[in-house]
């Protein structure tokens, strides 16, 4: 009886270990928990970022776009006057001669 006894002893300190190890890998496992979560929301926020980045991109794109057009068409404008004013100089320049 005193082997029974000594063995049951033995294993009631065994489940007292084994409960507080479990204890302990449940508050383990609540923190790994939150810092997930914590990690996810994090990178939603940079997709979220990245997409509104992306989308700014496209619109500066299309804006660079019509602003060059802008600016070949002055070019154009500048170039057509320069013309004019070129010949109209040839001309008075010929009337003096």
């Amino acid at each position: 009886m005193d082997d029974f006894e000594a063995r049951l002893t033995a294993v009631e300190r065994e489940l007292r270990a084994v409960r507080q190890d479990a204890a302990a890998a449940r508050v383990l496992a609540g923190g790994a928990d939150r810092d997930v979560s914590a990690l996810t929301a994090r990178l939603d926020a940079q997709t979220r970022l990245l997409s509104a980045l992306r989308e700014t991109q496209v619109e500066h794109g299309q804006q660079l776009g019509t602003l060059e057009a802008e600016v070949r068409r002055g070019f154009t404008a500048l170039a057509t006057g320069q013309a004019e004013i070129s010949t109209l100089l040839q001309r008075l320049a010929s009337k003096d001669n």
